[in-house]
Order: C-alpha cells, then structure tokens, then sequence
C-alpha cells in the first residue's frame, strides 16, 4: 500500500475532490457506497429509456403478469443480502417495480 494520497480522476471537478479531500474514512466510504448505488440507477434508467425507445414489439413472455407491461425489464435486487428478481418499467417520469422472485442460487 501507497504511502502517498491517491490521484483524483482529472475530469473530476475541483470542487468535488476539495469536498472529499475534507471527509473521515467513514463519509468517504458512504460516498462510495452512494455514488455506486447512483451510477447503477442511472444506468439502469438509460437501459428502461433505451428499452421503451424500441420501435420493435416484442412477444409478451409467457411468465409476465397481466399487470406489468410487455415492455419491463428483468432486474435483480439485493436486499439483506439475498437477491431478488423484479419487474421493472418506465411509467411516465417513474420507474415501477413489481417482484418475481428469488435468484435462484443454482444459475
């Protein structure tokens, strides 16, 4: 391990890195935990952006519940450290979820 401070990234504002330079171990490693939490979100709204985009209809699968559009996504979500598969879908502005299941662990 290093015994100097690690270099920021040079598209990071100066800003950003000056407010981070300032924080405990413990802040910075929520910050972490936020931003990678926040990056997933993002991407997985470009990816339910990019998915309801598609001029292409496909076929309704066949484990689909009546209530979720054939559009949704499958994702999987972790939560007390088990990992679940939900439906997922833009509705307007919003992002909706609905459960399917848990992961199974043999896949």
């Amino acid at each position: 391990m290093s015994y100097e401070p690690p270099t920021p990234p040079a598209n990071l504002p100066t800003e950003i890195v000056n407010t981070l330079n300032e924080l405990d171990p413990e802040r910075l490693r929520d910050v972490a935990t936020y931003a990678e939490a926040l990056a997933e979100h993002k991407e997985r709204e470009a990816r339910l952006e990019e998915a309801a985009d598609q001029d292409e209809v496909e076929e309704r699968p066949g484990d689909l519940p009546d209530d979720v559009p054939s559009k949704a996504t499958i994702t999987i979500k972790e939560i007390n450290d088990n990992r679940y598969y939900y439906w997922q879908w833009r509705d307007g502005d919003k992002v909706r979820s609905q459960y399917k299941g848990p992961v199974n662990s043999d896949e």
